[in-house]
């Protein structure tokens, strides 16, 4: 087994999802944004322009990758191939930081282009566990993972959320990334209580913060239904359940998310600099 080495870490300020669009103003005035997370997905070609604009990016700012398709919690194998691609970015880029979702994408040979949810069971536990295991020592890192934004429950689940995540952090030192807009977008639409989440979540454990937005729609029965979209602002509850969560648990690395319709630079900015506002009255 390797060793899971600690990195540096990310620096406790805002930091944005990198996009293209915004290299060149990222590179004349980054503004209160410290540090830039990408989708390793996005990154894992031999070359090309993608990869010239990480390399000039990660000369100049702490970078964390964040993971989409390893399938941490599919029954099958993780993907052999996928990893070593992973492990050939992590080798090269060396990120402040790595993350993954708990979820599951995959089913035989069929790739799903989504995040789907997981039982919260024992047997459900021990497959994430090996599987995050194996992660961290193909890597030589430790990683963190991410809690799900969710639209219904499993009815043969047995326990909570925050008491699987916590279990998954200390059978495996896995580290924690908590979604707070996730957990806004969950307890919407489960009709639960956000802050009680937050009073239940292993705070210790979390290694990196995330913010985005959400599309706000409605069932068929008129029940309020969110779907996390990363499509819009952070809205004013989101803000106010991680001010919430940053002054009972301390300062974090925080990651603005906007992936789709996404807006130039100065919008993004403003963003972070909210971000900083509040991490600088915690900190202070």
């Amino acid at each position: 087994m390797l060793d899971r080495q600690l990195h540096p870490g990310l620096p406790t300020r805002p930091g944005i999802g990198f996009k293209p669009q915004h290299f060149d103003a990222i590179r004349t005035d980054c503004g209160p944004v410290a540090w830039l997370e990408i989708h390793a997905e996005n990154y894992m070609g031999d070359g090309g322009r993608p990869l010239a604009m990480l390399r000039d990016l990660a000369t100049r700012f702490p970078i964390s990758v964040h993971g989409v398709g390893l399938s941490i919690g599919g029954e099958a194998p993780l993907d052999r191939d996928h990893l070593a691609r992973l492990k050939h970015l992590i080798g090269w880029l060396q990120p402040a930081s790595f993350s993954e979702h708990l979820a599951w994408s995959t089913h035989d040979t069929h790739y799903l282009n989504d995040l789907l949810p997981l039982p919260y069971t024992a047997a459900t536990l021990a497959r994430v566990c090996t599987h995050i295991d194996q992660v961290q020592d193909i890597l030589g890192r430790r990683m963190l993972l991410e809690n799900p934004s969710t639209y219904l429950a499993f009815a043969e689940t047995d326990m909570s959320e925050t008491e699987f995540l916590a279990e998954i952090s200390q059978r495996t030192g896995c580290g924690l990334l908590l979604d707070v807009n996730n957990v806004f977008v969950s307890a919407v639409n489960q009709q639960t209580d956000p802050y009680t989440y937050i009073n239940a979540f292993p705070l210790d454990a979390v290694g990196e913060i995330h913010l985005g937005g959400h599309h706000a729609d409605s069932a068929d029965d008129g029940v309020p239904l969110l779907i996390d979209s990363h499509s819009a602002p952070v809205v004013d509850p989101v803000w106010a359940l991680y001010d919430y969560t940053i002054s009972r648990g301390g300062a974090r690395p925080t990651l603005i998310e906007w992936d789709t319709d996404v807006p130039d630079w100065p919008v993004l900015a403003a963003e972070a600099g909210r971000a900083a506002a509040l991490l600088d009255r915690v900190t202070a």
